[in-house]
């Protein structure tokens, strides 16, 4: 927080993590990807939270 790549880095954090549980939100059959598509989910939403901070 705070550095001068703060932006950058939680800007690109999220576009990994929304692809990354749009992709294992595919394979919603299977427990590991659901499991890992909400966790991806939750990151995301974390670091949009530090954008505005």
């Amino acid at each position: 927080m705070g550095s001068s790549y703060a932006i950058q880095l939680c800007s690109v954090c999220v576009d990994i993590c929304e692809a990354c549980a749009a992709e294992c939100g595919k394979h919603s059959n299977n427990e590991h990807c659901r499991e890992c598509a909400e966790i991806c989910k939750q990151c995301a939403d974390a670091c949009r939270k530090m954008l505005v901070s």
